[in-house]
């Protein structure tokens, strides 16, 4: 996720609007780019590794009482069967995008997410474990990388939200939905991007890991209570799953945001490190 380079603080105030700073480490491009790649191949590696229990039980076990979320096929009509979702027991039809879909051979089969978004595209749930495995440990290790050059740099406190940020949060929300002419002057970061940030990398990124890790089969041979800790393994299996669309979504409102606060200057401070500073915008905390 985005971060910061090592700049100098100063205020909204004093910095000049057309001021190119370099706002972006070398460390941050790199972990940045590499923690994307990791993103899109442990969710579509995690699609693949769901197809093969295509449901989400509110359980230490499984357990079809308890069942919240289930992707299968209506199979009752010959010749016309077409996917569904099942959430608390409430049935809706999907067609030929989930439950009943692209089989990644060319065909169509009875699978809860197709082919074409899962890695590999074919049912295969130890490869799809493998992969997911090795792309999660490539992430924690840009994770580690990232939290110690950013301590090192004294910059992880240009994402931290903090006390003073919170009056602010109101105003900025206001001046997104255009209810407001002017945000609240800021740092690198607005507030709302400060509280999205803190929660991504302190709360849901910390626990889709241990979630994770509590999945494992090897893991809950050696450390059983961490299992338990999450209600067991559909629980956490459950977790997992929802910390991912909670991801999933805070990915799409980051696309969003740089597409609307400018591509090109948005990519180029991920990419060269330099960034154009707006009216409203400063580079410190």
């Amino acid at each position: 996720m985005d971060a910061a380079g090592a700049v100098p603080a100063r205020t909204v105030e004093t910095h000049d609007a057309e001021a190119l700073v370099v706002r972006h480490s070398g460390t941050t491009r790199i972990t940045h780019w590499v923690t994307v790649v990791a993103f899109v191949v442990l969710l579509m590696s995690g699609l693949q590794i769901f197809n093969a229990a295509p449901y989400l039980d509110a359980s230490d076990k499984s357990n079809p009482q308890r069942r919240i979320l289930e992707i299968g096929a209506d199979t009752a009509i010959p010749g016309k069967s077409a996917g569904v979702v099942r959430i608390f027991g409430h049935s809706f039809g999907a067609g030929n995008v989930l439950g009943y879909t692209d089989d990644g051979a060319g065909g169509v089969a009875e699978r809860a997410f197709p082919g074409w978004i899962t890695l590999p595209g074919y049912q295969a749930l130890a490869d799809g474990r493998r992969w997911h495995l090795f792309f999660g440990w490539v992430l924690v290790v840009c994770g580690v990388a990232y939290f110690i050059a950013g301590f090192r740099r004294k910059d992880l406190q240009a994402l931290i939200l903090r006390r003073a940020d919170l009056p602010k949060l109101l105003p900025m929300q206001l001046y997104y939905f255009r209810l407001r002419k002017d945000p609240p002057p800021y740092g690198r970061y607005n507030p709302l991007q400060k509280a999205a940030y803190t929660l991504v990398l302190f709360v849901f990124t910390p626990l889709i890991v241990i979630t994770g890790l509590a999945l494992s089969p090897g893991m809950d041979a050696i450390a059983g209570p961490l299992t338990t800790v999450f209600g067991g393994r559909q629980f956490a299996r459950l977790w997992h799953f929802l910390l991912m669309v909670a991801l999933i979504g805070f990915v799409c409102v980051h696309i969003t945001l740089v597409a609307s606060t400018g591509v090109v200057n948005n990519l180029r401070s991920m990419i060269t490190g330099k960034y154009q500073l707006g009216k409203h915008e400063g580079d410190g905390p």
